[in-house]
């Protein structure tokens, strides 16, 4: 199918794919979507580089389009996700929850997409419950959700990189840092063999860089924080470039001064409130 513009739909799910989760999470201004699942990769590619105002329009649409099944439950768990990155963390549990309802909804429920939309939204309740102090709620969710990544026949690479993610911020929560690197550096290592998605490897780094804090090896922490923050400028991830300054503000960098540190993360903080985003009052 070719568009009034002469752009085959091919080219553009191939765009927002390679934007949302590939080579290219950096591309902007993204190619507008013409079906729901065109929708939710825009959607999830305008969040990774902080334009909240497109990702939440989007999301919208397509939960206006698509009201039961394993995409209108990845609608919610991104809605989540988006709600998560800025610390509503409470608000965001409510999407994560009717997102594991919809997972498993009948209209639309086809084996491996279901599978796909019942583990991403385990994954972010595990990760509301972590935010919201529940440890134990946390640690049954993610077991939950490995439990059914590991019977599944297809595994896709990015549930198994965000289980190990949250595994090791559960640790770090803990104070546990032996098991925060060990998922944290397991979460770098399936990255490396991923699909090529360039932000679940900088999102790793950037696990990976606050475990070796919680395991006490600070000097590793700025070298791997660093080269992440470099990414996050390379590649246009707003939400983590703020998010390593952040650490980085509190550790020391053995690039950055001090202030040009501060520098960093007041702006990334500026430009998510300038593309749509609030951060929490709480």
């Amino acid at each position: 199918m070719i568009t009034s513009a002469g752009v085959s739909q091919n080219s553009v799910s191939q765009n927002l794919a390679s934007a949302a989760f590939g080579a290219e999470p950096g591309y902007w201004p993204l190619p507008t979507a013409a079906n729901p699942t065109q929708r939710w990769l825009r959607a999830v590619a305008a969040g990774g580089q902080g334009y909240y105002g497109c990702a939440h329009s989007e999301l919208a649409a397509l939960r206006r389009e698509v009201t039961a099944g394993p995409l209108a439950s990845l609608a919610h768990s991104t809605q989540g996700s988006l709600l998560r990155q800025l610390g509503w963390h409470a608000l965001a549990r409510g999407w994560d929850g009717r997102a594991l309802l919809l997972a498993s909804s009948e209209a639309g429920a086809d084996g491996e997409d279901e599978v796909e939309a019942r583990v991403d939204a385990l994954i972010g309740l595990a990760a509301d419950a972590l935010g919201l102090g529940r440890f134990a709620a946390s640690a049954t969710l993610l077991d939950r959700a490995d439990a059914t990544l590991s019977g599944a026949a297809d595994r896709p690479s990015r549930l198994a990189i965000r289980v190990q993610w949250v595994s090791a911020e559960l640790a770090m929560a803990t104070g546990d840092g032996a098991t925060a690197l060990r998922h944290a550096e397991r979460s770098v290592e399936l990255a490396a063999v991923a699909e090529g998605s360039i932000r679940h490897r900088v999102k790793s780094n950037v696990v990976l860089a606050a475990a070796l804090c919680c395991a006490s090896r600070l000097e590793e922490a700025r070298t791997v924080a660093d080269s992440a923050l470099a990414a996050t400028g390379q590649c246009g991830l707003v939400p983590l470039r703020w998010a390593l300054a952040s650490l980085l503000n509190g550790i020391g960098s053995e690039t950055y001064s001090g202030p040009e540190v501060l520098e960093i993360r007041d702006e990334a903080a500026r430009v998510v409130v300038e593309r749509g985003g609030r951060w929490c009052d709480s």
